[in-house]
């Protein structure tokens, strides 16, 4: 315990070097009871330095990260995202310690396209890869590279999961999901007409509105933390930083079967449909991600058409030509709007 105040009141130079390092793990993002698990120093001693720190530098000790895109589609009230990016910090130390696990459970995405097989879904197709991994490739050895690769896809695939999204595969350094978009008719008819009672109308308070913007918020916290929960984490193990681009667009997708998988599992044969989804929605989702800036995100005009105006608010159009871009629009044969988070 001795040491432990030591470290709390700084009376040695090793005590001193081991208060700035609680402060550096605190500054760049990682939260004080995952500093105290990783340096073996009890907690409350981590919260006093930082708290006697903040009060020295008139409490503007932790450099938090922008969260303004966050506050405008009000995801704390929905999912607490703190806590998503405080387990991802968990998962991703304890990654760099050990080989990562990823653990997949397709039995539900599997599920959604056996019920829906020879049939079309309308869809949220959301595209998710990372920037700079050829690189990375070219300059990281393998198991380093493979670990960066298999944090993110766990990391990403739970986010999907928190949202109620499927994960439909993984393509390299990118994962493709789906969020399946219910018919609203009834709950929208009766949000419209207590809307008409109380003299309100518009996409504004659309029920329906609320799904499609769904994927977009995924997306959103999906940047929070790799920003917040993951880089932090391997900026202290001398890793590269992440950064990801987004594409999502909505549209019908075809369930296709393409014949039977079979499995031997303890002398037991088993038999599952080979399924998968085809359609203009997915081409348009993954060719627009390569659109995308660094850590932004890059959705359709079918998509942003089902938005409400506040969140319409939250995106500009992204000028295009024929060089970059030449998907079209079947309405009318011109280039096919897309647009991009502010």
């Amino acid at each position: 315990m001795q040491k432990f105040n030591d470290v709390l009141v700084n009376k040695s130079p090793e005590a001193s070097d081991q208060k700035r390092t609680i402060l550096n793990l605190y500054n760049s993002g990682i939260e004080p009871e995952i500093i105290s698990l990783e340096l073996d120093i009890n907690e409350d001693i981590i919260r006093d330095i930082i708290k006697n720190e903040n009060k020295m530098e008139g409490g503007n000790t932790k450099n938090n990260l922008s969260n303004y895109l966050l506050n405008k589609f009000y995801l704390d009230a929905i999912i607490d995202v703190n806590s998503v990016v405080k387990e991802a910090q968990f998962r991703t130390w304890n990654a760099l310690k050990a080989k990562p696990e990823l653990n997949i459970i397709v039995k539900e995405t599997q599920s959604i396209l056996e019920q829906n097989a020879e049939s079309k879904l309308r869809l949220v197709m959301l595209h998710i890869d990372l920037v700079g991994s050829t690189k990375m490739a070219l300059t990281i050895p393998i198991d380093r590279l493979t670990t960066i690769i298999r944090s993110f896809a766990q990391e990403m695939t739970s986010i999907i999961s928190l949202y109620g999204g499927y994960v439909l595969k993984y393509i390299g350094d990118a994962v493709l999901a789906f969020f399946v978009i219910e018919d609203t008719t009834r709950e929208e008819q009766y949000i419209n007409k207590m809307n008409d009672s109380e003299g309100e109308s518009g996409p504004n308070n659309s029920f329906a509105a609320l799904q499609f913007s769904n994927g977009i918020s995924c997306a959103l916290t999906m940047i929070k933390v790799i920003k917040e929960g993951i880089n932090p984490i391997l900026n202290q193990y001398d890793y590269p930083e992440l950064k990801v681009r987004v594409g999502i667009d909505y549209g019908e997708v075809a369930v296709v079967q393409y014949g039977i998988d079979i499995y031997e599992f303890e002398k037991t044969i088993l038999k599952t449909p080979h399924l998968d989804l085809i359609g203009y929605t997915i081409s348009v989702a993954v060719k627009m991600t390569s659109l995308a800036e660094a850590d932004h995100i890059v959705i359709g005009q079918k998509l942003y058409d089902q938005l409400d105006i506040k969140d319409k608010d939250s995106f500009r159009q992204l000028k295009t030509n024929t060089e970059i871009w030449n998907y079209a629009n079947h309405t009318d044969g011109e280039l096919y709007n897309i647009f991009t988070n502010n």
